[in-house]
């Protein structure tokens, strides 16, 4: 899967749903190393998007004062 095609909200969905079937203990070792290591690709990118969309409105406020 490409993380970076995805929106915020579909990445976050995903990231979601992974931490549910790993509390949940549905699924095994491997699975859960390769869950895990797909979360944290889901969790970097989610917060790559928040700062730019933090930064774009950081300058949208600069340009109206």
């Amino acid at each position: 899967m490409d993380e970076k095609k995805l929106s915020f909200e579909e990445a976050y969905n995903q990231l979601t749903e992974l931490v549910k079937k790993m509390e949940a203990g549905e699924l095994s070792l491997a699975e859960s190393v390769s869950a895990y290591e797909q979360g944290v690709k889901l969790k970097a990118y989610c917060e790559q998007l928040l700062k730019e969309a933090e930064l774009k409105i950081e300058t949208l406020n600069v340009g109206t004062k």
